[in-house]
């Protein structure tokens, strides 16, 4: 008997584990999504950037599945024609006291195996682009952008084509094991599966409850909001520019970033957002649930100057200017204008801790992904194949 294993969410990560699990196992695969398209959240909400594995402890989770998931995506991307663009990037010291954690960085960097890793001096890096100031930079020119929701599309296809099926407009509504299945109703039907693999992003912890696995951590959301460069000052930007880093968040800092239609996104901030879709400030639908989890209080008291001071670029567009002119000095304010921004799903612990690392659990035979923040859309199909090598295997 066919194997059937659902799938909740159709982001870039959900449908590439439907697809292993329907590729690798012949089982049928059922992707079970609220909203009316595929990649509606996180995966079409962010900057298209292929992450090449600079920033990742050495033989973490994310360090090894980004490494591989750049392969794969890459050959993925080739195959079906689908855009992709090593513009390379610069992470950019701005002053002295960064040296050292630059220097670190490429260390890190070249223990992933990142491959291409060169540390450049002032001169150097306008060498590769000429508008933008620094002490020094590290050079990752095989970094990349594509189109993330394209490769969802495309994957969404796949599964289609496998015999499987995207169940769109189909919000879970119930979950419960009996008889070692595990019934699911979604929008108005009910569903059985042999196991069900939990990819919800931003509503990861509404389903984990109707799983009766509420866990340890929970997802709080960070909205990241943009601006775009218009007119000529796109010029001034060739590829990827980046800041060295906080080692304390796992947030990247304001950046300029190229895209594969051509425009170059300024950001993101990182501000708390009061809904797990708070796309904007007025949306305050689930601050009372998000406030309830003892670490998000624990994780503003540790950072509450930060998040003033993000908070504070919410409002405050030359806060976004100063920022991106600490490495291109000739942007004025007119050169920004605000561009859609996203929301992320960070997972914090009861502590108040941001989990840095992807973090999966087994409980039976459902499956949850509890923290898979950027660099997921990377590593989106070495996530799946790591899925899918832990999924319960059928009785016989």
């Amino acid at each position: 008997m066919t194997e059937k294993i659902g799938v909740v969410g159709a982001g870039i990560v959900g449908l590439a584990v439907a697809r292993e699990l329907a590729r690798t196992r012949g089982a049928e695969v059922t992707v079970l999504e609220k909203e009316p398209h595929v990649g509606a959240h996180q995966t079409g909400h962010n900057s298209g950037v292929v992450h090449a594995g600079i920033y990742y402890p050495p033989g973490s989770l994310k360090a090894r599945l980004c490494r591989e998931g750049v392969a794969l995506l890459k050959e993925y991307c080739a195959a079906h024609a689908l855009p992709y663009d090593e513009v390379g990037k610069l992470v950019v010291a701005s002053n002295q006291a960064e040296r050292p954690l630059l220097s670190a960085l490429a260390e890190r960097a070249r223990a992933n195996g990142v491959p291409g890793i060169a540390e450049l001096d002032a001169l150097a890096l306008r060498e590769i682009e000429p508008h933008v100031v620094g002490v020094g930079a590290i050079h990752s020119p095989y970094t990349a952008i594509c189109d993330f929701p394209a490769v969802a599309r495309r994957l969404a296809l796949d599964v289609a084509e496998m015999g499987g099926s995207v169940r769109l407009a189909h919000p879970v509504r119930g979950i419960r094991e009996r008889s070692g299945k595990v019934e699911v109703v979604a929008a108005k039907r009910k569903f059985a599966f042999d196991r069900l693999v939990v990819c919800g992003g931003l509503g990861t912890d509404k389903v984990a409850e109707m799983a009766g696995h509420p866990g340890d951590v929970r997802i709080v959301p960070f909205r990241g909001e943009f601006y775009a460069l218009r007119g000529e000052a796109k010029d001034l930007v060739r590829g990827l520019i980046y800041p060295v880093p906080d080692p304390r968040y796992p947030f990247l800092g304001v950046h300029l970033t190229r895209q594969i239609d051509g425009r170059v996104l300024v950001g993101p901030n990182a501000v708390l957002a009061l809904a797990y879709e708070g796309y904007q400030w007025r949306n305050i639908r689930d601050f009372g649930r998000i406030l309830s989890w003892p670490g998000t209080l624990r994780m503003a008291m540790a950072h509450w100057r930060t998040g003033i001071k993000e908070a504070y670029g919410s409002f405050v567009k030359k806060a976004f200017l100063n920022g991106a002119r600490r490495y291109v000095p000739e942007l004025t304010a007119a050169d920004l204008v605000r561009a859609p921004g996203g929301v992320r799903a960070q997972a914090v612990a009861r502590d108040g801790r941001l989990l840095d690392d992807f973090v999966v659990d087994v409980h039976g035979n459902i499956v949850l992904v509890r923290n898979a923040p950027s660099p997921a859309a990377t590593s989106s199909l070495a996530i799946a194949r790591h899925i899918a090598g832990i999924v319960p295997a059928p009785v016989r």
